[in-house]
């Protein structure tokens, strides 16, 4: 149905600086996992998740490494999770997720880029009804149909999968995450993910004009630049 996500590595870092704000947010998400469920990643599934994301977006592993020493010592930041949402350049929906250990700190500094890129941030729940949380799976394999029948055999709820150039594309509720990749690697032996995430999937995908569209980037870099916001989707297709 050529369901439209946005692939984090469309945006990956192109200068030392960005990088740098890439591997603090892969290195703030992988302490937060660790020191929530546990240090080891054959016994932390999203542990090892996010360390596989990690890798493939070339995060060294000294930066890994030290995330997760850092949550050994069980003290440290404590970070929650905060989402906002409002309208961004031409009216388009944006979502904002964030770490944060100051949710006062996160709330004024997101709040600035709205109000600097003439956007409106709104209340939760929004802009977010428009969008689906949609676990993306996407990994080599010829045959639709098989991959299909093995998720519904493991009893998964499948909202949309997708074959493509020898790749198949599987969407499903965020919640149905590990068991649907556990269903896929019992089904079809180890397999290396291409895409291995969590998103907000727009329901109506929405153009934008050209100057709107360069309004956007402006205020999405604007967002990544902050140290607390982790991810920023948006509606624009």
């Amino acid at each position: 149905m050529g369901r439209a996500y946005q692939n984090r590595k469309e945006s990956m870092a192109k200068t030392s600086d960005a990088k740098a704000r890439v591997y603090s947010k892969y290195a703030r998400e992988i302490y937060v996992s660790a020191k929530s469920g546990g240090l080891d990643p054959a016994g932390n599934l999203s542990l090892r998740s996010i360390i596989d994301r990690a890798k493939k977006d070339q995060v060294p592993a000294h930066v890994i490494e030290k995330a997760i020493d850092k949550a050994k010592g069980g003290g440290g930041e404590d970070f929650s999770v905060a989402r906002y949402e409002g309208f961004g350049p031409g009216g388009c929906m944006v979502i904002v997720d964030c770490l944060t250990d100051n949710p006062n700190r996160t709330f004024g500094d997101v709040r600035q880029c709205f109000t600097k890129s003439k956007c409106k941030i709104g209340t939760p729940g929004s802009v977010s009804h428009m969008f689906d949380h949609s676990a993306i799976l996407v990994f080599s394999h010829d045959e639709e149909d098989a991959v299909l029948e093995a998720l519904m055999e493991a009893d998964i709820d499948v909202s949309d999968i997708e074959s493509e150039g020898g790749k198949v594309t599987v969407f499903t509720p965020n919640t149905e995450y590990f068991k649907a990749k556990q269903a896929i690697s019992d089904s079809f032996g180890e397999v290396d993910f291409d895409v291995d995430e969590i998103q907000f999937i727009p329901q109506s995908p929405a153009p934008l004009g050209e100057e709107e569209q360069v309004a956007l980037d402006n205020f999405i870099d604007m967002l990544e630049y902050l140290e607390d916001v982790q991810n920023v989707y948006h509606n624009v297709g």
